[in-house]
């Protein structure tokens, strides 16, 4: 919502920054700010500068470096921000330069920070074989459809992989359906994490709550599914329809937001009215769920006795989400707002056909938001 921005700053930037910086700071610099920045294209991914990891508060954080791969996602979730800021389609920075910046980055314990590392079938592979052997441990967010390859967890295995975050979001098929997440079936879960730890790798998964599909039930069920399935490490969010998205369109045109302070769309607090329950049901829903994940039982059941996974780093995990879980409590649903006065103008809109139409119907058809 860059005009809603642009009257709190001198300057907004729309899209990806790289291609534009040099103008802004020159326009910065010679009193010039022209408000709207937009790139015309969107940036090869080659020759990207090495980030200035020296600034960062390395005691406020678990994982301190993040080395980005990629830019793009091909699945296109009606929930997700990526396809309206990088697209849907992969752009790939050189291998070389990748590995380059992961020796020069001052750490051995690097996070990969791509919407979806195994995205394509080939391209890890190559990132993978430059990675062996050069004692640099890694982590990255993957889909659940190629981390089914037993020759993509060989690899991961072998080059210094150590967990997958993976973006399962909900046990319920019917769920995943209405949110074009078509790519994880529920009834895989269990047999991928257990093959994924086969490799000696954790498996982190990501879970919302608060989708029209979810009832009361929603929240022990998919607890009891993650204590059985021994997932190493679980993070559960609230659905929330940001701006520009599906959702927000969809919830948008139902009257359902209640909130529009951008303050409360953390993932924590509940900004919409839920389908089958009350707005306060699904954030103490939320709340129970973090509780039993990681009460002393749980850990204890699910701590890996057996098998090659990093131990240290599961205990870690494991301590660092049950304390988050404890000191970031919210009190209470995001307070209701006035509507803002802008609509939103992603940078970029999906070009899945089914994802356009139903934007485009959702908004009551083609408007300036749409440019």
């Amino acid at each position: 919502m860059p005009q809603e921005a642009l009257s709190h700053c001198d300057a907004v930037v729309i899209g990806e920054v790289e291609l534009v910086i040099d103008r802004l700071l020159d326009d910065l610099e010679q009193g010039e700010m022209r408000g709207t920045y937009k790139s015309a294209t969107l940036h090869p991914m080659k020759g990207l500068s090495m980030p200035r990891y020296d600034l960062l508060k390395k005691h406020r954080y678990v994982n301190k470096t993040f080395v980005q791969t990629s830019r793009g996602c091909h699945q296109g979730c009606t929930f997700c921000a990526e396809p309206l800021m990088n697209g849907l389609r992969f752009r790939y920075r050189p291998v070389d330069e990748v590995i380059h910046e992961m020796e020069n980055c001052g750490a051995r314990t690097i996070s990969i920070n791509d919407a979806d590392f195994f995205g394509t079938p080939e391209r890890p592979k190559e990132v993978m074989r430059a990675l062996k052997g050069r004692n640099i441990q890694w982590q990255a967010g993957v889909t659940s459809k190629l981390a089914q390859d037993d020759r993509m967890l060989e690899l991961a295995a072998e080059s210094g992989c150590t967990l997958l975050s993976i973006g399962f979001e909900s046990i319920s098929r019917s769920t995943l359906t209405s949110v074009h997440k078509h790519v994880n079936r529920p009834e895989t879960f269990a047999a991928l994490v257990e093959k994924v730890h086969s490799y000696g790798i954790m498996v982190f998964g990501l879970f919302m709550y608060g989708f029209d599909g979810d009832d009361l039930s929603v929240f022990d069920d998919t607890v009891k599914f993650n204590r059985d399935a021994d997932y190493d490490a679980c993070a559960y969010s609230t659905l929330t329809p940001y701006p520009g998205t599906l959702t927000w369109y969809e919830m948008k045109k139902a009257n359902r937001i209640v909130s529009f302070d951008w303050t409360m769309y953390d993932q924590g607090h509940v900004v919409y009215r839920p389908a089958q329950m009350s707005p306060d049901e699904l954030r103490i829903g939320v709340e129970r769920a973090y509780a039993n994940f990681y009460s002393t039982s749980s850990i204890a059941q699910r701590f890996p006795l057996r098998g090659k996974r990093h131990r240290a780093q599961w205990v870690i995990y494991n301590l660092f989400m049950r304390r988050g879980s404890a000191t970031e409590h919210i009190e209470s649903i995001a307070e209701p707002t006035a509507e803002p006065g802008f609509a939103p103008m992603p940078p970029i809109l999906p070009v899945k056909r089914e994802w356009r139409a139903a934007v485009l119907e959702a908004a009551g058809g083609p408007g300036p938001h749409m440019a």
